[in-house]
């Protein structure tokens, strides 16, 4: 292994975001079902296998005309049976070349003959026997030229690029790949993520004691990691104790919990970041041969945010154990780096105007969850770093620089994955 760079401490907000997504190199790509490709990313572009459509179709239920009317009606059904010479639903447009002064009834969809003039609507035909004409509510020269043809490859000719690759797939996309033929789709794998969660002192149901706390992480990392494109394969907890946590950290490690972490791509723990002795995170990375990438960040609140490489390639994210501070890590540093991982660009924060001011605060940014109101960002109400109620009403994250701000003024806001 090379020597490791010195880890950045104590970085900027927007360092931290760019050293995250620098870190995480797109996966291998992967082929998966149409079905399973939404939100995925695209590796490959997508050509049409054929033409689009593949041959001349009618836009609208009528009849296929060729010459001048009176229009002699030729159909696979009899006259009397299908007063307008409407064919068997089976019939095969195609199939039937019209000679001049010949028409056959064609539904929406359905194949034009080749030597078909165009196709006279319903609405604008009138059958007497087996004779076809205009009614009164047609022009004198319908149809015109390929009137309510659609022609071969309108949408799309044969070899295109249909859909270019490194788009995030969205159901309209997966029905195009269809369109164009294709089964399956080539995609960047999603980043395998694993949990691991300390706290002696948290409980995963009902209500905690006095020196408790109740698990916020468990019930949403998982989906708050699908929301950032990346899944979550297995969760677990370690005691606060060093051994522990270095034995399921530990690619090495025996045990099945620890080895089936080990098959992922990033690890993010929750808890133990900070520098006390019952914190336990940093030391592990250190006994582990770790190499630290970010070493906190100088932010508030997630100021005791980690991000390392393994030794055996994994990336581990270190949240703070408090849950407001947990999620800025989460947009901060976790976000960027599945972005990363995925191939997929780095989303720019979006200038929002405060309504309020804020002082300086010496060396850090800070994190306000917002409400909308009337176009400007107003703070929502508990935000402090161990409170998740602000949050859960926020529009979005301001992020207010260290020289503060006034009101009015515009500064950077962060989208939330759940109310893209």
């Amino acid at each position: 292994m090379s020597e490791a760079l010195a880890p950045a401490q104590d970085v900027d907000w927007r360092t931290a975001r760019t050293l995250a997504y620098r870190a995480g190199r797109a996966l291998p790509f992967h082929t998966v079902p149409l079905a399973d490709a939404l939100g995925q990313t695209l590796a490959e572009p997508v050509y049409p296998l054929q033409p689009i459509p593949h041959y001349a179709s009618s836009a609208m239920d009528g009849w296929a005309v060729n010459g001048e009317a009176p229009w002699r009606l030729v159909s696979h059904a009899a006259p009397e049976e299908h007063p307008r010479g409407r064919p068997s639903p089976h019939a095969d447009s195609g199939e039937v070349a019209l000679a001049p002064g010949e028409a056959t009834f064609i539904l929406t969809g359905g194949v034009v003959p080749q030597n078909a003039v165009g196709i006279l609507r319903t609405e604008h035909g009138a059958v007497r026997g087996d004779l076809l004409d205009r009614n009164g509510s047609a022009r004198p020269d319908e149809p015109a030229l390929h009137e309510h043809v659609r022609p071969a490859g309108e949408e799309a000719e044969q070899g295109i690029i249909a859909i270019p690759a490194g788009v995030v797939l969205n159901p309209a996309q997966i029905a195009l790949a269809a369109v164009c033929g294709h089964d399956t789709l080539t995609v960047l794998r999603s980043p395998r993520v694993s949990l691991l969660m300390t706290g002696d002192e948290v409980i995963d149901h009902g209500l905690p004691h006095a020196g408790q706390v109740r698990d916020t992480f468990g019930p949403q990392l998982p989906g708050f990691v699908a929301m950032l494109g990346g899944h979550v394969d297995v969760a677990g907890r370690a005691k606060d104790d060093l051994d522990d946590v270095v034995a399921a950290i530990s690619a090495e490690a025996t045990d099945e919990f620890s080895l089936a972490r080990a098959s992922g791509d990033v690890l993010i723990t929750t808890g133990g970041t900070g520098g006390s002795s019952a914190d336990h995170i940093r030391r592990a990375l250190t006994e582990l041969g770790a190499e630290l990438i970010i070493d906190g960040i100088a932010m508030r609140p997630g100021h005791p945010t980690l991000l390392a490489r393994l030794t055996d390639g994994r990336f581990l994210v270190g949240l703070p154990g408090n849950p407001l501070a947990a999620m800025m890590a989460m947009l901060t540093v976790a976000a960027p780096l599945l972005a990363g991982l995925r191939g997929a660009g780095l989303d720019e924060p979006e200038p929002v105007t405060s309504a309020e001011a804020f002082e300086p605060l010496r060396g850090r940014s800070r994190l306000v969850p917002y409400r909308l109101e009337s176009g400007h960002a107003v703070p929502s109400s508990h935000q402090r770093s161990g409170m998740l109620r602000g949050l859960a009403a926020a529009d979005g994250v301001l992020v207010v620089p260290a020289e503060g701000c006034a009101a009015g003024d515009s500064v950077p806001g962060l989208s939330l994955p759940w109310l893209a």
